[in-house]
């Protein structure tokens, strides 16, 4: 069961359509950038010039599954990618993890790339909790680190931020709602790409797009 997914995948399709249209006329081989942005008029040299001020991931700090505090100067300088779950989810979490585990396995070892899990269940999903989780998936280390906080926090930066379903709610299924997907995040905290983490294409575009955006960082 893949709850909001016609919701999420509506609305970001206009998103990403927009930006590749963008990134097409330019004839470069990039990646588009979600979400909203802003022309910024400043100056520079003495000239007035515009910049294009884009939606970006803001700070934060959560708990990982070590009981250690990661903010986003943790990711300074790194592509991640993130999602949403709870350990007790008995839908589409399973299945999300089952395809994320394709993306671990790919970026093992890269110190250029991260996944980010935030669980919407803190009562529950306590560091502990999350390292037994982690664990059982045969995650060591952290280059996929699994996080918890307020769950207005997580709440909020994942519809917010991330522009994905992340809430309670009592008439689903273990009592919260959350999208599928897996957000591709660049080193400048930008929205590069979101995907289906339920199904096996899904995953296989992250991973290929994983690889492009990689690209790009080189030849710049």
């Amino acid at each position: 069961m893949l709850i909001n997914k016609n919701q999420w995948v509506a609305g970001l399709t206009a998103i990403a359509f927009a930006a590749l249209i963008t990134a097409c006329s330019t004839g470069e081989k990039k990646l588009p950038i979600y979400g909203e942005r802003e022309a910024v008029t400043k100056t520079v040299d003495g000239k007035e010039v515009v910049d294009t001020v884009y939606h970006t991931i803001p700070a934060f700090a959560f708990v990982n599954q070590y009981g250690d505090t990661v903010t986003q100067k943790d990711l300074d300088g790194k592509i991640y990618i993130s999602d949403f779950f709870f350990t007790s989810c008995p839908t589409i979490c399973p299945v999300m993890k089952k395809q994320m585990i394709k993306v671990y396995e790919e970026i093992k070892g890269n110190p250029e790339v991260m996944i980010l899990s935030h669980s919407i269940d803190p009562a529950h999903d306590t560091p502990e909790v999350l390292n037994e989780y982690a664990k059982d998936l045969g995650v060591t280390g952290k280059q996929w680190q699994f996080v918890t906080g307020p769950k207005e926090k997580i709440y909020e930066i994942g519809q917010g931020s991330y522009m994905v379903t992340a809430n309670e709610d009592s008439l689903a299924e273990g009592g919260y709602i959350h999208s599928g997907a897996f957000i591709l995040v660049d080193k400048q905290k930008r929205v590069r790409g979101m995907y289906d983490g339920t199904t096996e294409d899904g995953t296989q575009k992250l991973i290929q797009d994983l690889k492009t955006l990689l690209a790009e960082y080189k030849q710049s």
